[in-house]
């Protein structure tokens, strides 16, 4: 009788809540709030966000556990709701927090050696996952964490309403191997949101609370159990298959469905990430965590990845694979649409093409143009010799060809450049220097990893490397009249203003004008016919290139408002077949740009102060005339025959050394016994240094001294035909006057 009464239920729910205050005296739980807790949940990934709020890509970013989105207890599938309770806590809507009548039957099982469900209720479970003093050890919990885990439970239940108890334990309760929260196991092992889970996908989530890790064969067979315990009739329990269950169980708990990241946008936001996280460290604070928004465009996005998958379809066969498009905002340099490669498509998908350094092919030729024009050595209407040229170098001959393998004879630098000719291209370098020209790209946010002189003149035809992200902006450059800003993927509070932020590279006269030449459809019908798809309905400057081998496509643009840039080809560089600049990477130009101005007028630019509009002629009919853009005082109304150029339309021109050159004077050899020596083609050619006289003639030889100089090569009246500027080295020897600095 006595042992009875030790046991009996009446007596232990009063000696027990001794023992715990006992246990618990004079220590309080610190409580959080439902509205905390919901607050300080973290996903293990973060959702990328457009400028709108709508989401773009959601990346894993936390790789020590798997958890889902915070998800309402409405948005949960009231068959899951239903087979939890059953499964871990079937009176949870009638108890306080503590199951006493569980406790006394686990505490009379634990005598008998009788097993029992346990008395751990799902607000106790909630209390060990909310505090870690009293979550579960290796070994199970001790006395005092239980005891702690009963007061915190009553506690809860004082405070929190009985849906929010719920709401919190779904998206908290660990469930298999990384998978904690409801979100997670929904998406990974069943691929679907957690409102739309059924009875038997709800019954194998329930199995997995009470063994997160057991074989299959043990979770089908207690999720069938709690099948059938949510069965509304014994008819309807009769009907429930276990094997059927057990085969359902095996393949879920096998699949994965819940990847690492998806969405439209997977390299922009991986670039954006980076972009907070860089932005934090040059602040010195830590790293913010939850959902990124970006300044990129959600309804552009998916067009762009749409229209890029779509051609590449279309271009089957001709071994090509991968594609990267940017588009930029012309005013905020805020990028709008960013992909990366063509997704399923590619054998390199984690490749980011927009990134990647490529062969740019025609599209430097705008900004080699742009210097010569801004340099006066040529202007739009200047005839330049279209044929076979054979360069000297210092390895040899370099023998540039056209796209077509034909010449067109003299042909004005408009019709050079919107039809895009090689062998003029070469020839405008050959005035420029590759020295220079390297460093206007350097300017325009186009650095090469080489000096101008290692690639040589084959510049001119993009033989450098260069990203499809930098080269648009270098477009963008042109389109805001020549002053060079930076892309960001990130807002920012205010947009820096151009005018007073940004330097000008470029002089804007000149960038004006080869934007004219770019929009000019006439200009370009030599290559490209007269019903080019570049062709737009509204103002659009454009230019194509394609690189060596065809391995490498590009379509690079701007309207009023956008630049947009386009790369077509293999991210192995592999070359692509028959696949020109028309139908690589153009057709994508012009329908991205169809879209941005579905509803978006697009106007010409105002021409900027310091140009002259004016009619010109050409001698022997070799171009219609026509009304031409000039930089003031270097316009002219006949151009003719004598002054095509392949160099001597600007009277001469500095061949040795190159521009940027540093010459180390010899410490072995008498400084009066070393010299410099100056070479140039032309006629009546006079030499200056640091603006005093130096010799007249081809040649020249020239004592130097240490420091920076200015070389000038002049006709009979001073006219600074060409110039260089070069630095002389040497220890102990005094440098004299005339730095030119």
């Amino acid at each position: 009788m006595r042992l009875l009464t030790r046991y009996d239920p009446a007596l232990r729910r009063p000696l027990l809540a001794l023992a715990i205050a006992t246990a618990c005296a004079g220590s309080a739980w610190a409580l959080p709030t439902f509205d905390a807790v919901r607050r300080e949940f973290r996903p293990s990934d973060t959702e990328v966000l457009d400028r709108d709020g709508a989401l773009l890509q959601r990346v894993r970013t936390d790789v020590t556990v798997r958890r889902g989105q915070w998800i309402a207890l409405a948005d949960i599938s009231p068959a899951l709701r239903t087979a939890m309770v059953l499964s871990e806590d079937r009176r949870f809507y009638e108890h306080s927090g503590v199951d006493w009548r569980a406790v006394s039957a686990a505490a009379w099982g634990n005598l008998w050696n009788t097993r029992t469900r346990g008395a751990s209720t799902i607000t106790m479970q909630l209390a060990g996952l909310l505090d870690d003093d009293l979550r579960r050890a290796g070994g199970g919990r001790s006395v005092t964490q239980k005891l702690g885990q009963t007061v915190a439970a009553a506690q809860v239940e004082r405070q929190w309403r009985k849906d929010q108890i719920l709401e919190a334990y779904l998206n908290t309760v660990p469930f298999r191997g990384e998978m904690v929260g409801i979100d997670a196991l929904s998406r990974t092992l069943f691929g679907k949101a957690p409102h739309g889970l059924d009875a038997r996908e709800a019954a194998v989530a329930a199995a997995l609370v009470r063994a997160p890790n057991a074989k299959s064969g043990l979770v089908a067979q207690r999720a069938c159990e709690v099948m059938k315990a949510m069965a509304e009739s014994d008819s309807e329990r009769r009907r429930i298959d276990c094997d059927s269950v057990d085969m359902f169980a095996s393949a879920a708990l096998q699949r994965r469905a819940f990847d690492p990241s998806e969405g439209i946008a997977p390299h922009a936001a991986r670039r954006a990430l980076q972009a907070r996280r860089d932005a934090a460290t040059q602040s010195g604070v830590a790293a913010a965590t939850g959902d990124l928004r970006t300044t990129l465009r959600a309804p552009l996005q998916r067009f762009a990845v749409t229209t890029l998958q779509r051609h590449l379809r279309e271009l089957r066969g001709r071994n090509v694979q991968d594609a990267a498009l940017v588009v930029l905002d012309n005013a905020s340099g805020e990028v709008l649409a960013w992909v990366g490669s063509s997704g399923e498509l590619s054998r390199a998908a984690d490749v980011d093409a927009v990134l990647a350094q490529r062969q740019p092919g025609s599209t430097l030729k705008p900004l080699l143009y742009a210097q010569a024009i801004a340099e006066r050595r040529l202007t739009a209407a200047s005839l330049l010799d279209d044929s076979s040229a054979q360069i000297a170098t210092a390895s040899g001959l370099y023998i540039p060809q056209n796209y077509d393998r034909q010449f067109k004879g003299p042909i004005s630098v408009r019709t050079a450049l919107a039809a895009s000719l090689n062998v003029p291209a070469v020839r405008t370098l050959v005035m420029v220097s590759p020295e220079s020209f390297a460093r206007q790209l350097q300017a325009a946010g186009l650095p090469l990893r080489e000096s101008g002189g290692y690639y040589g003149y084959s510049l001119a035809l993009g033989s450098a490397e260069v990203s499809l992200l930098a080269l648009t902006n270098a477009y963008r450059t042109l389109a805001n009249g020549g002053r060079f800003g930076e892309t960001r993927l990130l807002p920012a509070a205010a947009v820096a203003s151009l005018a007073t932020r940004t330097p000008n590279v470029i002089d804007p006269r000149a960038a004006f004008i080869v934007g004219d030449i770019l929009s000019d459809a006439n200009a370009r019908t030599r290559t490209f016919g007269v019903d080019s798809v570049l062709g737009t309905r509204f103002w659009t400057a454009v230019k194509t290139g394609t690189s060596k081998d065809m391995r490498d496509n590009w379509a690079v643009g701007w309207s009023q408002r956008y630049t947009v840039g386009v790369w077509v080809g293999n991210a192995g560089g592999a070359p692509m077949w028959d696949v020109s600049g028309t139908s690589g990477a153009a057709p994508v130009w012009a329908e991205v740009m169809g879209f941005l101005h579905a509803r978006e007028p697009s106007r010409a630019p105002a021409a900027p102060p310091g140009l002259v509009h004016q009619p010109v002629r050409f001698g022997g009919a070799l171009e219609a005339a026509r009304d031409e853009w000039f930089i003031a005082g270097t316009e002219q109304a006949l151009f003719a025959l004598g002054q095509v150029g392949d160099g001597a339309d600007i009277g001469g021109r500095i061949t040795a050394p190159a521009d940027g050159s540093i010459i180390a004077i010899d410490p072995d050899i008498p400084p009066n016994r070393q010299r410099v020596r100056f070479e140039a083609e032309g006629r009546g050619l006079q030499w200056r240094i640091d603006g005093k006289p130096l010799a007249r003639g081809n040649r020249a030889q020239w004592l130097p001294w240490p420091g920076r100089h200015l070389v000038e090569l002049t006709n009979a009246e001073g006219k600074v035909l060409d110039q260089l500027r070069i630095e002389v080295r040497g220890a102990g020897v005094v440098a004299r006057g005339g730095n030119a600095g």
